[in-house]
C-alpha cells in the first residue's frame, strides 16, 4: 500500500499513512478535526541497477 504524507494547515500537524490508491482522500486533520489538510509531496528516490548506472562504471567499454 502506498504511503501518503499530509499536513494541517491550521494547526500544522504533519502525519503520514498508508491508504489504498482507490481510498478517498484525507479531509479531516486527526488531531484538530479542521478540514484544512494537503497532501505534501516529495521527490522518490531512485536507485538504478544494472551495468552503467554507478560512477565505477564509466570507465568500462
Amino acid at each position: 500500500m502506498p504511503t501518503y504524507h499530509y499536513r494541517c494547515k491550521n494547526c500544522g500537524y504533519d502525519f503520514t499513512i498508508q491508504r489504498s490508491i482507490t481510498a478517498d482522500p484525507l479531509t479531516q486533520c486527526p488531531q484538530c478535526k479542521a478540514k484544512e489538510i494537503h497532501q505534501v509531496y516529495s521527490a522518490v528516490p531512485i536507485n538504478f541497477k544494472g551495468s552503467g548506472f554507478y560512477h565505477t562504471d564509466k570507465d568500462k567499454k
